[in-house]
Protein backbone atom coordinates (compact mmCIF):
# COMPACT_ATOMS: atom_id res chain seq x y z
CA UNK A 1 0.00 0.00 0.00
CA UNK A 2 0.94 2.93 -0.44
CA UNK A 3 1.08 5.94 1.95
CA UNK A 4 2.69 8.89 2.22
CA UNK A 5 3.18 11.06 5.64
CA UNK A 6 4.21 14.19 6.38
CA UNK A 7 3.65 17.65 7.57
CA UNK A 8 2.04 21.25 5.96
CA UNK A 9 5.49 22.79 5.20
CA UNK A 10 8.78 21.36 5.65
CA UNK A 11 9.94 23.41 8.66
CA UNK A 12 11.92 20.79 11.28
CA UNK A 13 11.76 22.57 15.08
CA UNK A 14 14.63 21.66 17.15
CA UNK A 15 13.51 19.20 19.64
CA UNK A 16 13.20 17.06 15.98
CA UNK A 17 16.16 17.99 14.39
CA UNK A 18 18.34 14.83 16.05
CA UNK A 19 16.20 12.69 13.77
CA UNK A 20 16.93 14.40 10.50
CA UNK A 21 20.49 14.56 8.64
CA UNK A 22 22.81 18.05 10.01
CA UNK A 23 23.86 18.94 6.44
CA UNK A 24 21.34 20.14 3.70
CA UNK A 25 18.70 22.72 3.08
CA UNK A 26 15.45 22.23 5.55
CA UNK A 27 14.23 20.49 2.66
CA UNK A 28 16.67 18.31 1.61
CA UNK A 29 17.03 17.01 5.40
CA UNK A 30 13.30 17.22 5.76
CA UNK A 31 12.90 14.79 2.47
CA UNK A 32 15.44 12.34 3.40
CA UNK A 33 13.61 10.89 5.87
CA UNK A 34 10.00 11.67 5.72
CA UNK A 35 7.91 10.55 2.50
CA UNK A 36 5.60 13.56 1.28
CA UNK A 37 4.92 16.80 2.47
CA UNK A 38 2.01 19.48 1.78
CA UNK A 39 2.79 23.47 0.09
CA UNK A 40 0.25 25.70 2.17
CA UNK A 41 2.64 28.62 1.52
CA UNK A 42 1.42 28.78 -2.78
CA UNK A 43 -2.10 29.38 -0.31
CA UNK A 44 -0.95 32.63 0.61
CA UNK A 45 1.04 33.72 -2.51
CA UNK A 46 2.64 32.29 -5.83
CA UNK A 47 5.95 30.92 -5.95
CA UNK A 48 7.71 31.37 -9.21
CA UNK A 49 8.40 27.77 -11.39
CA UNK A 50 11.89 27.91 -10.97
CA UNK A 51 10.98 27.62 -7.65
CA UNK A 52 9.34 24.89 -7.53
CA UNK A 53 11.28 23.12 -9.76
CA UNK A 54 14.19 23.50 -6.92
CA UNK A 55 12.00 21.95 -4.73
CA UNK A 56 11.56 19.03 -7.06
CA UNK A 57 15.09 18.52 -7.58
CA UNK A 58 16.50 18.91 -3.93
CA UNK A 59 14.00 15.75 -2.71
CA UNK A 60 14.94 12.18 -3.69
CA UNK A 61 13.00 10.36 -6.06
CA UNK A 62 10.37 9.06 -3.68
CA UNK A 63 9.29 11.96 -2.16
CA UNK A 64 5.47 13.28 -3.10
CA UNK A 65 3.85 16.92 -3.36
CA UNK A 66 0.49 18.07 -2.45
CA UNK A 67 -0.09 21.65 -3.29
CA UNK A 68 -2.79 24.17 -2.12
CA UNK A 69 -5.12 26.17 -4.40
CA UNK A 70 -4.09 29.53 -4.12
CA UNK A 71 -6.84 31.64 -1.91
CA UNK A 72 -7.53 34.25 -4.92
CA UNK A 73 -9.33 30.97 -6.46
CA UNK A 74 -10.92 29.31 -3.20
CA UNK A 75 -11.36 32.37 -1.04
CA UNK A 76 -11.47 35.77 -2.81
CA UNK A 77 -13.02 34.13 -6.19
CA UNK A 78 -14.94 31.64 -4.36
CA UNK A 79 -14.22 29.18 -7.02
CA UNK A 80 -15.97 31.57 -9.45
CA UNK A 81 -14.49 32.58 -13.13
CA UNK A 82 -11.29 31.58 -12.42
CA UNK A 83 -9.69 29.42 -15.51
CA UNK A 84 -7.30 32.18 -15.76
CA UNK A 85 -6.24 32.24 -11.80
CA UNK A 86 -6.14 28.35 -12.29
CA UNK A 87 -4.13 27.97 -15.04
CA UNK A 88 -1.25 30.11 -14.15
CA UNK A 89 -0.92 28.19 -10.81
CA UNK A 90 -1.03 24.77 -12.40
CA UNK A 91 1.47 26.51 -14.39
CA UNK A 92 3.64 27.29 -11.75
CA UNK A 93 3.39 24.53 -9.70
CA UNK A 94 3.54 22.31 -12.57
CA UNK A 95 7.43 22.68 -12.65
CA UNK A 96 7.17 20.36 -9.46
CA UNK A 97 6.82 17.80 -12.71
CA UNK A 98 5.60 14.18 -11.52
CA UNK A 99 6.43 14.62 -7.83
CA UNK A 100 3.15 16.47 -7.73
CA UNK A 101 0.17 13.84 -6.49
CA UNK A 102 -2.35 16.21 -4.65
CA UNK A 103 -4.18 19.57 -5.69
CA UNK A 104 -5.97 20.25 -2.16
CA UNK A 105 -8.69 23.06 -2.34
CA UNK A 106 -9.39 24.06 1.19
CA UNK A 107 -12.75 26.40 1.35
CA UNK A 108 -13.75 28.96 3.40
CA UNK A 109 -16.08 28.81 6.14
CA UNK A 110 -18.63 30.86 4.50
CA UNK A 111 -18.75 28.76 0.95
CA UNK A 112 -22.32 26.86 1.11
CA UNK A 113 -22.35 23.76 -1.33
CA UNK A 114 -23.42 25.19 -4.87
CA UNK A 115 -23.61 22.06 -7.34
CA UNK A 116 -23.13 23.95 -10.37
CA UNK A 117 -20.57 25.73 -8.97
CA UNK A 118 -18.74 22.97 -8.02
CA UNK A 119 -19.05 20.91 -10.85
CA UNK A 120 -17.60 23.42 -13.29
CA UNK A 121 -15.20 24.15 -10.73
CA UNK A 122 -13.71 20.66 -10.44
CA UNK A 123 -14.53 19.83 -14.70
CA UNK A 124 -11.83 22.81 -15.03
CA UNK A 125 -9.31 21.51 -12.72
CA UNK A 126 -9.18 18.08 -14.16
CA UNK A 127 -8.66 19.44 -17.09
CA UNK A 128 -5.53 21.55 -16.02
CA UNK A 129 -4.25 18.93 -13.61
CA UNK A 130 -3.92 15.17 -14.02
CA UNK A 131 -2.91 14.22 -10.59
CA UNK A 132 -5.31 13.43 -7.02
CA UNK A 133 -8.08 16.28 -6.53
CA UNK A 134 -8.56 16.61 -2.54
CA UNK A 135 -11.22 19.21 -1.39
CA UNK A 136 -11.50 20.07 2.48
CA UNK A 137 -14.73 22.00 2.35
CA UNK A 138 -15.65 23.70 5.72
CA UNK A 139 -19.51 24.76 5.79
CA UNK A 140 -22.67 22.00 6.89
CA UNK A 141 -24.16 21.89 2.99
CA UNK A 142 -21.01 20.40 2.01
CA UNK A 143 -21.31 17.27 3.99
CA UNK A 144 -24.92 15.88 2.90
CA UNK A 145 -25.88 13.29 0.07
CA UNK A 146 -25.82 15.77 -3.24
CA UNK A 147 -22.38 16.83 -2.36
CA UNK A 148 -20.92 13.84 -1.85
CA UNK A 149 -22.63 12.23 -5.40
CA UNK A 150 -21.27 15.61 -6.84
CA UNK A 151 -18.20 14.61 -5.53
CA UNK A 152 -18.33 10.78 -6.52
CA UNK A 153 -19.03 12.05 -10.04
CA UNK A 154 -16.30 14.37 -10.02
CA UNK A 155 -13.72 12.04 -8.88
CA UNK A 156 -13.05 14.69 -6.07
CA UNK A 157 -12.00 13.31 -2.73
CA UNK A 158 -12.96 15.05 0.48
CA UNK A 159 -10.04 15.32 3.44
CA UNK A 160 -10.63 13.69 6.36
CA UNK A 161 -10.37 16.28 9.27
CA UNK A 162 -9.76 16.93 12.91
CA UNK A 163 -10.74 17.99 14.63
CA UNK A 164 -14.00 17.08 13.28
CA UNK A 165 -16.54 20.16 12.97
CA UNK A 166 -19.58 18.31 11.21
CA UNK A 167 -20.99 14.94 11.45
CA UNK A 168 -18.48 12.64 8.77
CA UNK A 169 -16.04 14.83 8.55
CA UNK A 170 -13.52 13.54 10.53
CA UNK A 171 -13.77 10.52 7.84
CA UNK A 172 -12.85 10.76 3.74
CA UNK A 173 -15.51 11.48 1.64
CA UNK A 174 -16.54 12.21 -1.94
CA UNK A 175 -14.45 9.74 -4.37
CA UNK A 176 -12.02 7.37 -2.77
CA UNK A 177 -11.27 5.42 -4.98
CA UNK A 178 -7.94 7.08 -5.67
CA UNK A 179 -7.24 8.70 -2.35
CA UNK A 180 -8.01 9.11 0.86
CA UNK A 181 -6.51 11.88 2.71
CA UNK A 182 -6.16 13.04 6.29
CA UNK A 183 -5.80 16.21 7.64
CA UNK A 184 -4.90 16.36 11.30
CA UNK A 185 -4.71 20.23 13.02
CA UNK A 186 -4.23 19.55 15.88
CA UNK A 187 -7.04 18.23 18.95
CA UNK A 188 -8.08 20.27 21.03
CA UNK A 189 -6.23 23.00 20.50
CA UNK A 190 -6.10 23.60 16.49
CA UNK A 191 -2.69 23.89 15.25
CA UNK A 192 -0.75 23.38 18.41
CA UNK A 193 -2.25 19.95 20.03
CA UNK A 194 0.27 17.59 20.42
CA UNK A 195 -1.42 13.76 19.34
CA UNK A 196 -1.09 11.28 21.80
CA UNK A 197 0.70 7.80 21.29
CA UNK A 198 -2.80 6.07 21.76
CA UNK A 199 -4.54 8.08 19.14
CA UNK A 200 -1.71 7.36 16.54
CA UNK A 201 -2.03 4.12 17.36
CA UNK A 202 -5.69 3.79 16.43
CA UNK A 203 -5.12 5.95 13.14
CA UNK A 204 -2.39 3.56 11.91
CA UNK A 205 -4.96 0.78 12.11
CA UNK A 206 -7.58 2.66 10.23
CA UNK A 207 -4.93 3.39 7.42
CA UNK A 208 -4.25 -0.46 7.11
CA UNK A 209 -8.24 -0.84 6.64
CA UNK A 210 -8.38 1.33 3.64
CA UNK A 211 -8.84 -0.73 0.67
CA UNK A 212 -6.03 -1.89 -1.44
CA UNK A 213 -4.85 0.22 -4.43
CA UNK A 214 -6.11 3.39 -2.99
CA UNK A 215 -3.34 5.78 -1.80
CA UNK A 216 -3.07 7.41 1.82
CA UNK A 217 -1.79 10.48 2.52
CA UNK A 218 -1.26 11.82 6.28
CA UNK A 219 -0.50 15.43 6.92
CA UNK A 220 0.15 17.06 10.38
CA UNK A 221 -1.20 20.52 10.36
CA UNK A 222 -0.46 20.73 14.33
CA UNK A 223 2.66 23.20 13.30
CA UNK A 224 2.02 25.86 15.57
CA UNK A 225 4.38 24.38 18.88
CA UNK A 226 6.64 22.16 16.56
CA UNK A 227 4.20 19.42 16.93
CA UNK A 228 3.52 18.04 13.40
CA UNK A 229 6.81 16.51 12.67
CA UNK A 230 6.74 14.63 15.88
CA UNK A 231 3.47 13.32 15.21
CA UNK A 232 4.65 12.17 11.44
CA UNK A 233 7.77 10.35 12.77
CA UNK A 234 5.63 8.52 15.63
CA UNK A 235 3.41 7.49 13.06
CA UNK A 236 5.72 6.28 10.47
CA UNK A 237 7.24 3.92 12.75
CA UNK A 238 3.82 2.86 13.67
CA UNK A 239 3.44 1.62 10.26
Amino acid sequence: MSIVIGTAGWSIPSPSAGDFPAEGSQLERYAAVVGGVEINSSFYRPHRPATYERWAASTPERFRFAVKCPKQISHEARLANVDELLARFVGEAGALGAKWKVLLVQLPPSLRFDARLAGHFFEHVHAAFDGAVVCEPRHLSWFGTEAEKLLQACEVSRAAVDPAKWPGSAEPGGDTRRICYFRWHGSPRTYWSNYEPAWLALRAEALRAVPAGVDRWCIFDNTAAGAALANALELQALL
